[in-house]
């Protein structure tokens, strides 16, 4: 193997493995945490010149190539796209990562930011660096998803300081979910959390899994990541005791104009 140039970018909440093999003769069954892989053949019409040329795709939206140009990152998005119509071909770049892998015959191992050197190619540096990548970039994507969330909340912050509460139990609902979302797809998608399963059977997968990690803070990031969300449901909770205690007073102040009614009428009864 020579030296690879890696780019990952995500253009989905969730890819259909098994659609998208079927549509390319690929007939299996895949789980959670199986990625697809096309090469060869299948990318003859979208990559010039294929050979040691691929894509990694990953159930949780992620795209990984190999050598490819931009040009043909865009075709094979495209491509992707017409099987299924959830990728979003608009603007594939806008979460992505390069990675470099170098070898380098007789050199030390060496990781760094966005290349490592190694002394000999094995078939597990690619795929964990790739691994590493898809989830590094799609954190991205939700990191910038819940920064954005974080902003309407603090609107609706601003608002209390003025006294105003203006939030709705449906806005309730919608900050909810998109959180909920949030916390489904770092834990059960991503599976930040999770080893590949190449680790398990390789001491220097398992080794290399570790220190790309460490690179890419994926740790630090996933517990960033839970942090603000805890923070955000609690705030959420607490606009939901808000929102529950102005409707209790309005409804008491209902049930009390209504007894003034109730009084006055009788009042009125009895004067006649």
């Amino acid at each position: 193997m020579t030296d690879e140039l890696l780019k990952a970018i995500v253009v989905s909440n969730e890819f259909n493995l098994e659609k998208i093999a079927g549509a390319v003769g690929i007939n299996r069954k895949y789980k959670w945490e199986d990625t697809l892989v096309l090469s060869g053949a299948v990318l003859g019409g979208s990559v010039r010149e294929s050979e040691g040329k691929y894509v990694r795709l990953f159930h949780f939206g992620s795209l990984v190539f190999s050598n490819c140009s931009s040009g043909e990152i865009i075709e094979l998005v495209g491509f992707l796209k017409r099987i299924d119509r959830s990728v979003n071909d608009v603007n594939p770049f806008e979460y992505a990562d390069d990675y470099r892998i170098e070898v380098v015959t007789g050199s030390n191992q060496l990781i760094g930011n966005d290349c490592m050197i190694v002394p000999g190619a094995e078939t597990f540096h690619s795929e964990i660096v790739a691994i590493v990548l898809a989830k590094s970039v799609a954190l991205d994507r939700i990191e910038t998803r819940i920064d954005r969330l974080l902003d309407d909340v603090e609107e609706i912050v601003d608002n209390l300081h003025r006294g105003s509460l203006t939030v709705s139990d449906e806005h309730l609902a919608r900050l909810s979910a998109k959180i909920l979302g949030f916390k489904l797809d770092t834990l059960s998608y991503i599976r930040l959390a999770d080893k590949p399963g190449i680790t398990w059977g390789s001491d220097e997968a398992d080794q290399l899994y570790a220190k790309m990690s460490v690179v890419f803070e994926l740790s630090e990031r996933y517990s960033s990541v839970r942090h603000k969300l805890d923070t955000l449901m609690g705030i959420t909770e607490v606009f939901g005791g808000l929102v529950h205690a102005k409707r209790g007073t309005k409804l008491e102040w209902a049930i009390i104009i209504l007894i003034l009614i109730e009084i006055i009428l009788q009042v009125g009864d009895k004067l006649k």
